[in-house]
């Protein structure tokens, strides 16, 4: 019976366990961490959102530059796909109003729960065997091939051997759940082309902070129904209604999140970027300038603007925390940022605090399977190849198809040898 190793116990790697075992190939699975899929169960700590219901090609679009290479990993498992695999588990799952897809109980644990027993108990094929607390090092200095493994362990170090190999390793985020980006120094030194690891899905801070006012009185409080408008360094136009969050430095969540890559890039690019926030997006420029100039008589600003535009709370603080008093008391230099406000970012937050990364190696160091050319035998899947993806079920969905392609390439490759 052929053997294969897969390091990394998250959702791509028990994925590709699962493609082999089911294929007969006696599977085992390694892992730094004390337990099963400790990422997968953070994932879900809000509701599992396992992938997103919309059509295939816009599905598609949300990869970006690597649209093609992701494509023909969804050729091996889609969206639609996955939601047959949750089933065969016993999880049903529903579409929620945003396109999302669910399980219905919305809970990780159940889901991880049977996946792990069916890998253990399987009705055919072989069983997985999990080695937990094991961290994979590298290879071993005098081995043959590339698929000469070697462990840390509780008992010491450990040297390993098998017909193939799957890396599902994880990004840079999330360190304490194992994703710290260790592997990248181990694959340039073997001739394996990574792209920096970047973060992804992520906050920023704004130039020259907020105030101590606005962040001991608005950090953690949300933008809602607002719309951002950004065109890049490059001449990509942004434009998108949602909300975000305020944090003690800056901002981030989901509206932040869609533009984030965008925002990242053009700071790596010039330094800083600055996006202009729309208050009132419902409404036109003319409209808020008519409603800003009305008399006010002895009301104050604040209850005016309440009154007549239903700006309150954070939306009024922001304007005063970036307009001088001059500005806010001239209509149309108040109305102008209403629709405009422009809102300059320094620096992303650091990539451990984001939800997931960019970079990580490129599909050209790779053969349509996901097998690395430098290295014969050894697959990459999941978060560590080259992609990123907005939040809305395209990460998981993605680890998941990955893991299942690279399954699938091993089953070729065994098959040839």
């Amino acid at each position: 019976m052929k053997h294969a190793i897969v390091v990394g116990a998250g959702p791509a790697g028990l994925m590709a366990a699962s493609v082999l075992a089911r294929n007969s190939v006696a599977v085992s699975v390694y892992d730094a961490m004390p337990s099963v899929g400790r990422k997968f169960l953070l994932a879900g700590k809000g509701g599992l959102n396992l992938t997103h219901s919309e059509p295939a090609d816009r599905f598609a679009a949300r990869y970006g530059e690597r649209r093609n290479q992701l494509e023909a990993i969804f050729n091996t498992l889609d969206a639609s796909g996955i939601r047959t695999w949750a089933l065969a588990l016993g999880i049903e799952t529903y579409v929620g109003s945003s396109g999302r897809v669910f399980p219905v109980d919305m809970k990780a644990a159940p889901l991880l729960r049977a996946w792990l027993h069916q890998l253990r108990h399987p009705q055919s094929g072989s069983a997985v065997q999990f080695l937990m607390r094991h961290r994979w090092t590298g290879w071993r200095t005098d081995g043959v091939d590339a698929t000469h493994l070697q462990f840390e362990t509780p008992e010491g170090p450990k040297n390993v051997q098998a017909d193939a190999v799957v890396l599902a390793l994880g990004g840079g985020s999330w360190a304490r759940l194992g994703s710290n980006g260790a592997w990248v120094p181990w694959l340039r030194d073997k001739g394996v082309a990574v792209a920096p690891l970047l973060p992804a899905n992520c906050g920023f801070d704004v130039q020259g902070g907020w105030s101590s006012y606005f962040a001991s009185r608005f950090a953690g409080q949300p933008f809602k129904s607002v719309a951002i408008k950004l065109t890049t360094a490059n001449g990509v136009s942004f434009q998108r209604r949602g909300e975000f969050v305020a944090t003690e430095t800056g901002v981030e969540g989901s509206l932040i999140y869609a533009v984030a890559h965008l925002l990242r890039d053009d700071i790596i690019a010039r330094g800083e970027v600055t996006f202009a926030l729309d208050l009132l997006p419902d409404r036109s420029a003319e409209w808020v300038l008519a409603e800003v100039s009305h008399p006010r008589g002895t009301r104050s600003l604040s209850s005016h603007l309440k009154s007549r535009l239903h700006i309150d709370g954070i939306k009024a603080a922001i304007l005063h925390e970036r307009l001088s008093k001059e500005q806010m008391h001239d209509p149309a230099q108040l109305a102008t940022a209403i629709k405009a406000l422009p809102v300059t970012l320094q620096a992303t937050r650091p990539i451990d605090e984001a939800i997931s990364t960019a970079g990580g190696v490129l599909f050209e160091a790779m053969n349509p399977q996901l097998m690395l050319q430098a290295l014969p035998g050894v697959f990459c899947a999941g978060e560590m190849l080259d992609w990123e993806a907005p939040t809305g079920g395209y990460l998981l969905t993605a680890c998941l198809a990955s893991g299942a392609h690279a399954g699938q390439g091993v089953l070729e490759y065994l098959q040839g040898k």
